[in-house]
Order: structure tokens, then sequence, then C-alpha cells
């Protein structure tokens, strides 16, 4: 069990995704899973995300049809293990 999973829905933000990846992954603290949720983007977001899964052993990556962001976070939801949820 790791302290915290991060849930992160995602759809069509390849633009600013290596930003903000790079960013958690830097991070000092690093007792911590990201669980991201591929919302059907149509842009280059999946692949995004999936480099840093094959980078980084803590992110973890989900793919689904576009049924909205709180279907999304549902789907984070059910592939947590930390002890606490951001």
């Amino acid at each position: 069990m790791v302290a915290l999973s991060i849930c992160m829905p995602v759809y069509n933000v390849g633009r600013y995704l290596n930003q903000c990846l790079e960013s958690i992954s830097q991070q000092t603290f690093r007792d911590f899973e990201v669980i991201m949720v591929d919302n059907g983007s149509t842009d280059n977001s999946f692949e995004i995300c999936q480099e840093y899964v094959f980078r980084d052993s803590r992110f973890k990556l989900y793919h689904q049809s576009n049924f909205g962001v709180a279907t999304a976070r549902n789907t984070c939801l059910k592939h947590m293990y930390g002890e606490f949820v951001a």
C-alpha cells in the first residue's frame, strides 16, 4: 500500500500533460501512485501517459470511452490502493 493515490482523469490535454506528469514525478515525496484514466482522448494524451507508465512503475493507465469526468474519477477510485486519495 502506498501513502497517497492521485486520481488523474485525462481528456485531450496533450499540450499540458508532459509538464503536469513531469512535475508529479519530480516530487520529493515518493510514496505515491498516479492513476491516470484516459477518457477517450482524440489527441496524443494516451501516448504521453503510456510513456510515463513505461518509465515509472508508480504511474498506472486505464483507458475508457468518453463517459465524462465523474465516470473517470470512479474508475480511478476502483484502482487506488493508497491510504489517502487526491
